[in-house]
């Protein structure tokens, strides 16, 4: 339904009134008529649709009926096409009871803001509702990314920190909307027009303009913060005027993710009175989201503490207190890091070495405090998968938790509602508080399969671990001792059974709630041998290096090197987990990582990051 404006008509002189284009002007019949009269008439000019709505039928103008009873409810609508060459082109006719009731002249406009609504990469005309956002693949609306990145290096915060403008580049990361006005001079000159945000929106985004002007420096912040509204000059009129917006802030519990921006045609019939708005358009752009990727994911670099596999991917130097994601809008890409409110060592290292041109930076603080939990190596994300016919194409993020009881360890909750804020990747909360550590990448991972769902969810497995060494103490060798050369735990099979195969209803606990979030079945399940010791007071810690622990780099994994019972030569453990991946293409490289790792509480996952290749899958197309 075309936008409509009420408008009054005078008996003591003629009226003119801008009428914008796909907008309807509703002429107050009975409120203008003469006490008196009893018909009216009504006429106008070829470049004006004139719509009679008498008795609930609505009559395009010329008709067989010449004349219209004076009745309630009887309307005039009036719209217009096209532009009009000047004012006093077009005029409409209307007399009351044979008397004329202001001879209307509507001043023709075009008046339109518009953004890359169609999400095709560039700005064009649309006749699709801009002032909503759809998800979908039939879905529209703009899209906004958080321009979070650094763009110039001399700078030492983030591009949207400020309200400059240091680069072309920085240009890029924004999202154009451009204003279109046409018509005869004289309507612009006799009205106001103002680009204007909502007041709760404002510390949301940031708006530049540069009146066109190439210069870098002609770029002005002209919306955000406190500037709510922006009057558009006289002499900046043009038929196209582009802005750039920039995000400054991702979706959150306290925000939607949505925000509006109005460009609204103002007049005023008399000096000195306030204006009164004629016509508002409105377009809605949604923040592009954190989106995190999997370890099936193509690597591009990997980010290590102090260790690297020999790979052909690029490395660099850093631990579980950052993850790696990005920000997709149909007109650009780029990573973003997301900072832990654990800082340990590293404060400042995400914003000095990594953030940088097209390299984003979020963090998000604990004023509670932080414990281990908020560390990420207690956050994971499962490829795309299909639950009970539900879609995820970019896959269910993984938190750790405590066990639903009072008490215990939880991430921060500043944390969490941003990640479900995230809407795309929808989380599932595990029970790792167990674990002295309480990550969840001490007993999960996922590694790329060619069948099934084209991956395999790995689990640390004490009682897959159980079987394995009491199949090997039938078999004579129950003397095999661990750690050979590493560390001091000579006990031999015997010793090792026993006391470690309770911790497996913890596991199984996470293996039920997995099965159901991520609609897996068993055959999409690998048990890892996996041994944990520790207390109820303490925690749990992975007796030996914790092979699901490993760093995943497209078909290759680095493996914790287990220190397991020698059979025959060969570490039993590393034997089985091969027997385990290898016939689904993956080849195993065993890393020592005991000292460097291990004895630390940690293992070769908890001391990499990688960065990896964005979803194909475009995240707007999905339904949350």
């Amino acid at each position: 339904m075309a936008q409509q404006r009420r408008v009054q008509l005078s008996t003591q002189r003629p009226t003119s009134t801008v009428c914008v284009l796909g907008t309807e002007l509703s002429l107050d019949v009975c409120g203008s008529a003469p006490k008196d009269a009893v018909t009216f008439h009504v006429q106008g000019t070829p470049g004006v649709k004139v719509y009679v709505v008498h008795d609930t039928q609505s009559i395009k103008m010329p008709s067989t009926v010449s004349r219209w009873p004076l009745a309630a409810g009887a309307e005039v609508l009036l719209s217009m096409d096209a532009l009009s060459k000047d004012v006093g082109d077009e005029k409409v006719g209307f007399p009351i009871s044979g008397r004329p009731v202001g001879c209307r002249t509507p001043l023709p406009a075009e008046v339109s803001l518009d953004a890359d609504t169609t999400r095709s990469g560039t700005v064009s005309r649309t006749l699709l509702d801009k002032a909503t956002w759809t998800w979908g693949p039939d879905g529209h609306g703009a899209i906004l990314l958080v321009n979070c990145d650094r763009d110039d290096p001399t700078a030492k915060m983030l591009d949207n920190s400020d309200t400059a403008i240091r680069s072309y580049d920085d240009l890029k990361d924004m999202s154009q909307m451009v204003l279109r006005t046409r018509g005869p001079r004289t309507i612009f000159t006799g009205h106001r027009l103002i680009l204007h945000i909502d007041y709760s929106d404002a510390d949301k985004v940031g708006v530049f303009y540069g009146s066109n002007s190439a210069a870098l420096e002609e770029y002005k912040h002209v919306l955000g913060g406190s500037k709510l509204a922006y009057t558009i000059k006289h002499s900046q009129h043009q038929e196209e005027s582009i802005f750039y917006v920039e995000g400054l802030a991702f979706p959150d519990v306290d925000f939607s993710g949505l925000v509006a921006f109005h460009v609204t045609l103002l007049e005023s019939s008399e000096k000195g009175l306030l204006e009164a708005p004629i016509f508002m358009d409105t377009v809605v752009f949604r923040m592009a989201p954190w989106i995190m990727t999997p370890n099936t994911a193509a690597p591009l670099e990997v980010f290590v503490c102090r260790w690297v596999l020999e790979s052909q991917v690029p490395a660099h130097c850093v631990p579980d207190e950052v993850e790696f994601g990005y920000v997709q809008a149909p007109h650009k890409t780029f990573p973003v890091v997301f900072d832990s409110p654990r800082d340990r060592g590293l404060k400042d290292f995400p914003v000095k070495s990594i953030l940088g041109p097209d390299f984003g930076y979020v963090a998000r603080q604990a004023p509670e405090g932080s414990s281990s939990l908020d560390s990420f190596g207690n956050l994971e994300v499962s490829p795309p998968l299909t639950v009970q016919g539900k879609e995820y194409p970019l896959g269910r993020i993984l938190i750790g938790s405590s066990f639903p009881r009072f008490g215990g360890r939880r991430m921060a909750k500043a944390v969490k509602d941003f990640l479900i804020a995230q809407k795309v990747q929808a989380p599932v909360e595990l029970f790792s508080d167990w674990l002295a550590v309480g990550h969840v990448d001490e007993f999960l991972s996922f590694v790329p399969a060619p069948d099934r769902k084209g991956f395999r969810l790995l689990l640390a497995s004490p009682s897959a671990c159980y079987q394995l060494l009491k199949e090997k103490q039938e078999e004579g060798f129950g003397e095999a001792a661990m750690f050979h050369g590493r560390g001091r735990w000579k006990t031999g099979l015997s010793g090792l059974i026993f006391p470690f195969f309770l911790q497996n209803s913890c596991i199984n606990w996470n293996r039920d709630i997995l099965k159901r979030s991520l609609g897996l079945s068993e055959p999409d399940i690998i048990d890892i041998p996996q041994l944990f010791r520790g207390d109820t007071a303490h925690g749990a810690e992975a007796f030996f290096p914790d092979m699901v622990n490993m760093l995943v780099l497209g078909r290759h994994l680095g493996i914790p090197k287990p220190f397991g019972p020698q059979v025959g030569g060969q570490c039993c453990l590393e034997e089985r987990v091969r027997a385990l991946l290898e016939p689904l293409g993956l080849t195993c490289t065993f890393i020592d990582d005991y000292f460097s790792y291990h004895v630390l509480s940690g293992d070769v996952h908890c001391g990499t990051n990688v960065r990896r290749k964005p979803f194909a899958f475009k995240w707007w197309h999905m339904v949350p």
